[in-house]
């Protein structure tokens, strides 16, 4: 089966336009490899593009994306876990500087986690792996606390990037480094139908436009 006609449309704009523009940066990056800075965990949501978002050119994020963002706590037990190896490399090997839990409105996993229906499929993926929602969701409280399921589901939302933030301290590697001063842990949050930012102030726990 042929590849979808508007992935090949716009993969020859990007041959045309940003690939022409960039050609001897991409030449570099497949000469000496990457080096980013920045490591961003984003959901996989299609609407929430971290190197859109951030107006990144090509090899300055390293990207992780999963449904509602998450990183599960460390737990070296053998298991499968592509985000903990992909923080491990991210850190370890590639040693970024910044790590951004990168949160946004309408996330369809947080509501997928208030609104606990039939399993989609007889291994239940999306809702064993929404547990990891739990911990926020006991910190925020019940929904009656607020004067809107809107207004309870960005509660959520915001809380489940600082609970992930927490998790990212149980890693070893990450915590030493934070310690250390040699890495920087960030939340922020996106407003898909404002396209507005807003970063977490840990002093505070409260986000703020950016």
């Amino acid at each position: 089966m042929a590849l979808p006609k508007q992935l090949i449309d716009g993969y020859r704009t990007f041959r045309g336009g940003r690939l022409r523009d960039e050609q001897e940066r991409y030449r570099e990056l497949g000469e000496a490899g990457q080096s980013p800075e920045v490591m961003v965990v984003g959901c996989c949501d299609s609407r929430v593009s971290p190197e859109a978002i951030f107006d990144a050119r090509p090899g300055e994020l390293f990207v992780v994306r999963n449904v509602a963002n998450l990183v599960p706590p460390y737990t070296p037990d053998g298991a499968q876990r592509a985000v903990s190896a992909a923080l491990e490399f991210a850190v370890q090997a590639l040693k970024v500087k910044h790590v951004v839990v990168l949160g946004h409105a309408q996330c369809g996993g947080i509501r997928a986690y208030t609104e606990p229906g039939v399993p989609l499929s007889p291994g239940d993926f999306i809702g064993k792996w929404m547990e990891l929602i739990a911990p926020a969701a006991e910190a925020v409280g019940r929904p009656s606390r607020f004067r809107s399921r809107d207004d309870y589901l960005a509660h959520l939302e915001q809380v489940s990037i600082v609970k992930t933030l927490d998790n990212l301290m149980t890693f070893p590697c990450v915590r030493i480094l934070v310690e250390r001063g040699r890495l920087s842990l960030h939340g922020a949050y996106f407003g898909v139908a404002t396209g507005e930012l807003s970063v977490l102030e840990r002093e505070t726990g409260e986000f703020r436009t950016a």
